[in-house]
């Protein structure tokens, strides 16, 4: 079968791509960005990549017509409460009209559980998408999830940050909340084994793992599972501001996505028991095994997606990494070394490595200095890392930086800062006949822009200098 892929680049997108192409199907990514991806399936084959963003309907005309399938993972694509719900339904919509112009006989949409009376901006949403994608040309087939647990997802993230980072937590009494998560392989299970059922065709099921926990539950199971010990007091007094603080500064997540949360988190995620299960031979895993699978595939260094790589971690970037791949010089300020290569293996595989748990080479505590105020500003900090300790792709995370292009065949790579700055400024690792350039540019806003480099020029010279001995350094 050929089948259209959308939201290719996102958590579960990333995860369902491998699994088609196993089962010999044709893969069609509809993604924003080529340049993100093209070098995340360089050695895949039966895979087409088409630009095309759904927000924009003049684009989806690259897109084929001639496909069996398509399934619909476009989620939230803004970080603001205020605008992310028109952008959903404008993608819904757009998708809609495409779709029925083409000889597609499925759609597989992946939502959220919304049996509730009252639910959450985000969870309405979905409903709302659901009933926009409904259509008498081809068969719709939903799965609304609850909350997703596995390597790199939003919710798992989270979760690892407060308890490993919290022995005792006083916490909002959303806390008590009650909610059915389900295990990401579970989650990838139906919405592959549902592929082509003509029994399932518009029809709608909620799937959730076997346990009902509210999120302190959640929280004490991970920490058992962990072999950790920890208490926690749940306080009525804490607002909505206050408890999307104590997310923002504990966990990694960016302070608009933790309002976003929290303004779901008060609602109650308990799917209506079907058939489902039984008709696709699927018995959900329990939530410590889904934590347990989950840290397996962490100590393997094998986690395929992670949330934080979604431009929605992002405190800055929202658009396309290739906007930023050409590093402006009109009206900018460099800090410009380089240094002779002995083993440029050696040395590809040292930048390759920078940041997250191995840190920056030298100054580290400057940098880890850097990473607080940002954060205390409302930026992202240092506390998104990497997904692997070695491995890069354009997209990525890397601490408060962006990978806009990661090439270890042409020996370069580019960052773009995504840390609060009165300006914009690239970092630049490049080998050329045995020397490296290291080369960091600053693009300054306004009069504060030019306040702020010369302020921080003299820890340039400090911190860049010895980053790149470092570097080069043989060992």
């Amino acid at each position: 079968m050929r089948i259209l892929v959308t939201g290719a680049t996102g958590y579960i997108g990333k995860r369902i791509i491998p699994l088609l192409l196993q089962e010999g199907h044709t893969v069609i990514c509809a993604v924003r960005d080529i340049p993100r991806v093209k070098q995340l399936f360089k050695d895949q084959e039966d895979i087409e990549l088409v630009e095309a963003d759904f927000l924009k309907a003049d684009t989806l005309k690259n897109l084929p017509k001639d496909i069996d399938a398509a399934y619909y993972l476009i989620h939230s694509m803004s970080n603001s409460a205020k605008e992310f719900h028109v952008l959903e339904e404008k993608c819904a919509f757009n998708f809609k009209r495409y779709a029925e112009s083409t000889r597609v006989k499925q759609v597989i949409y992946l939502s959220g559980i919304t049996n509730d009376t009252k639910l959450s901006k985000h969870l309405l949403s979905r409903k709302n998408v659901e009933e926009q994608l409904q259509s008498h040309h081809y068969a719709l087939t939903v799965f609304k999830a609850g909350i997703i647990v596995g390597s790199g997802s939003a919710s798992f993230e989270i979760i690892r940050d407060l308890v490993e980072k919290l022995p005792f937590m006083i916490a909002p009494k959303w806390l008590n909340t009650k909610t059915q998560p389900i295990g990401v392989r579970d989650v990838l299970s139906f919405l592959t084994k549902a592929l082509g059922r003509e029994d399932l065709y518009n029809q709608s099921y909620d799937i959730f793992g076997p346990n009902v926990l509210t999120y302190k539950e959640m929280l004490l199971q991970f920490a058992e599972t962990r072999g950790l010990k920890r208490y926690i007091l749940t306080v009525p007094v804490m607002t909505p501001r206050l408890s999307s603080y104590w997310l923002y500064f504990v966990t990694s997540t960016s302070y608009k996505l933790a309002a976003s949360l929290v303004n779901s988190m008060g609602v109650e995620v308990i799917g209506n028991p079907s058939d489902i299960n039984s008709k696709l031979e699927i018995e959900p895993m329990s939530y410590k095994k889904a934590v347990s699978l989950a840290f397996v595939k962490i100590e393997q260094n094998s986690i395929i997606s992670s949330w934080k790589d979604s431009y929605i971690s992002s405190g800055k970037l929202k658009n396309y990494v290739h906007t930023f791949i050409n590093v402006p010089t009109y009206g900018c300020f460099k800090d410009f070394k380089s240094r002779p290569v002995k083993n440029t293996n050696k040395v590809i595989d040292k930048i390759w490595a920078i940041g997250g748990d191995t840190g920056w080479y030298y100054g580290t505590f400057l940098w880890k200095i850097r990473g607080f105020m940002d954060q205390f500003f409302g930026g992202t900090g240092l506390r998104r890392g990497r997904r692997h300790p070695n491995e890069l792709n354009a997209g990525d995370a890397l601490d408060f930086w962006r990978v806009i292009y990661a090439n270890k065949e042409k020996q370069k790579l580019l960052l773009y800062a995504e840390m609060k700055l009165p300006g914009e400024a690239w970092l630049e690792f490049k080998i050329e006949d045995n020397i490296l350039y290291q080369t960091a540019t600053f693009r300054p806003k306004g009069l504060a822009g030019r306040l702020y480099w010369y302020a921080v020029t003299p820890f340039h010279w400090f911190v860049f200098d010895g980053m790149i001995n470092a570097i080069v350094k043989e060992k």
